[in-house]
């Protein structure tokens, strides 16, 4: 077992409920956020980490159409940022996981084939600055580390106060609006208190394969999935309304289809994840708190 997990982009939510999750199983944690870790200053980043540590980089532009606004802070942090920390951990002997991206994938149709899961080997085609970024940052991480573990997610919520799209859902159920939700945009979508299990299950074990899919099983539409948050809470699912992500009016692409399978990451070792509507019932299950991770029995 390593002797610290040190966890860069703290403040998001996925850095969050990883510190949590590991401080009550007894972890020593170091959670740094942006002001106290910039990551893409590669200086600042080796001040915090030592021989021996779990490095897990949280730390992204994850907002899509801020990237595709923006995408020279996109790549500073999603792309040098990585690269930094993976320079930073070859140098002293540091392990580290780093989060990417179901956006790494086009979501097209290739010669008519029928559409499934992505998995491990699939081909890669972003569409947009955020999946590039991405991508360049998985790429980089690899050639400074080898041995560093990229670990790919998709749709990731918490259920509870924060700004994720469920936690959206959750108060728009409590109120008597209608949602508009995308209904020709698939995805997986994944609870965070699972890919946490998952990413210190990866930390801890002995799994050796570099690039990683972790997802709750399944796949929906983002119509698909707000319906069924109403369903969960009581609400009419009748206030939901399918919209084409043209109409959404978003400002940049993203793959109409990016569904992860978990076959090859199961064969390495990692313990598949539940289907993504028992675990989406028990987020919403959780009383709405601070976005720490509830408990688990």
């Amino acid at each position: 077992m390593t002797a610290r997990i040190v966890i860069t982009g703290a403040g998001g939510q996925v850095g969050r409920f990883l510190a949590g999750e590991a401080a009550r199983r007894g972890r020593e944690v170091s959670a740094l956020t942006h002001r106290e870790c910039d990551i893409t200053d590669a200086t600042a980043v080796e001040r915090f980490i030592t021989e021996g540590d779990l490095v897990v980089n949280c730390a992204a532009i994850t907002a899509v159409d801020a990237a595709e606004a923006d995408p020279d802070v996109a790549y500073a942090v999603n792309a040098t940022g990585p690269e930094n920390i993976a320079q930073a951990c070859a140098r002293v002997g540091a392990q580290l996981l780093h989060i990417s991206t179901d956006y790494v994938f086009s979501g097209e149709v290739v010669s008519g084939e029928q559409r499934h899961p992505y998995d491990v080997g699939d081909y890669v085609a972003p569409l947009g600055v955020y999946g590039r970024t991405k991508l360049a940052g998985e790429l980089a991480v690899l050639t400074a580390m080898p041995d560093a573990h990229i670990v790919r997610t998709s749709w990731v919520y918490t259920g509870g106060d924060g700004n994720d799209v469920v936690a959206n859902l959750r108060r728009l159920a409590g109120t008597d609006q209608t949602v508009d939700a995308v209904d020709d945009q698939t995805g997986s979508a994944t609870y965070v208190k699972d890919l946490v299990h998952a990413l210190l299950e990866i930390g801890e074990g002995d799994i050796r394969e570099p690039i990683l899919h972790v997802a709750n099983e399944g796949a929906c539409t983002r119509y698909e999935q707000a319906r069924a948050v109403f369903e969960e809470l009581g609400a009419d699912p009748q206030r939901v309304r399918p919209v084409s992500a043209a109409q959404s009016a978003r400002r940049a692409p993203r793959p109409a289809y990016s569904a992860l399978s978990m076959a090859m990451s199961v064969r390495a070792g990692v313990s598949p994840l539940r289907p993504w509507r028992a675990a989406l019932a028990e987020a919403l299950a959780q009383p709405v708190s601070d976005g720490q991770l509830p408990s688990t029995p």
